[in-house]
């Protein structure tokens, strides 16, 4: 398959373009970035050519761009790859999923998947991922986990719902034959943003986007009152979110 090949959407990744479409800005202001340390240890050394996949609105992009001569962002939802090419212009935005990549076989040295491995089809996914790997390739996997310790955090995880699919998977993600056995690291870090930016990191979660809208917007209310009375939060124009960042990389076998 090429790039002018036509592209149907898989259903998992249409689900998750009809809920974060709509709010790619909410997403991009929202959501945090990545750890230089662990994007360093994921690259391949001498990558000339890599695939974001799952791009959303270029998290991950801007930080592959500023190391690697060539990215190639693809990402299911349109509105995500409208705010991506204003964002990231540096790179090529294409639309495709994990199942069905637009890109010509052994044409990349590495595919990243940020906070998106949890969405795929992995019996579909992993085939596709090889086909477009070089030889001794790297699929590189990671996720962003908010460290719940502190009591401001635990208190708003009482108001967001923190089980997700994505914290299990993060753990020991599936990847397989024809794949190498995964390496995993963690690095913990803490984002520092305002508190307007806690609301967009909430109001961008899945569970919080497919909400009716009275709900939706109930959820939102209430933390911003937990923001403006915990006594860890009130009246502080930043507050730091700690996170640690889940990383596994695989290797494709070399010919």
């Amino acid at each position: 398959m090429t790039t002018g090949d036509a592209f149907e959407p898989d259903q998992r990744y249409a689900a998750n373009a009809t809920s974060f479409g709509a709010a790619a800005e909410v997403y991009e202001r929202g959501r945090p970035s990545y750890p230089a340390t662990a994007v360093d240890w994921l690259l391949p050394e001498g990558a000339h050519h890599v695939l974001d996949l799952g791009a959303g609105t270029g998290k991950l992009t801007r930080m592959l761009v500023d190391r690697v001569p060539l990215v190639t962002a693809v990402e299911p939802s349109e509105g995500m790859r409208e705010q991506l090419v204003r964002s990231v212009p540096g790179a090529q935005a294409l639309p495709g999923s994990a199942e069905r990549l637009p890109l010509d076989g052994e044409s990349v040295d590495a595919i990243f998947a940020a906070q998106a491995w949890h969405w795929v089809d992995v019996d579909r996914a992993v085939p596709e991922a090889a086909r477009v790997l070089r030889p001794g390739g790297v699929l590189a996997l990671l996720w962003n986990i908010r460290i719940v310790t502190d009591p401001w955090m635990i208190a708003l995880d009482e108001i967001i719902a923190p089980a997700s699919e994505s914290d299990a998977e993060s753990e020991s993600p599936r990847v397989g034959p024809p794949f190498s056995e995964i390496e995993r690291r963690d690095f913990e870090w803490v984002n520092e943003i305002t508190p307007d930016e806690v609301i967009d990191m909430v109001a961008s979660r899945s569970y919080i986007l497919t909400l009716p809208e009275g709900e939706r917007l109930e959820q939102l209310e209430r933390v911003r009152t937990l923001l403006a009375t915990h006594p860890d939060t009130a009246g502080r124009a930043t507050v730091g979110v700690p996170y640690v960042t889940r990383c596994s990389k695989a290797t494709l076998a070399a010919e």
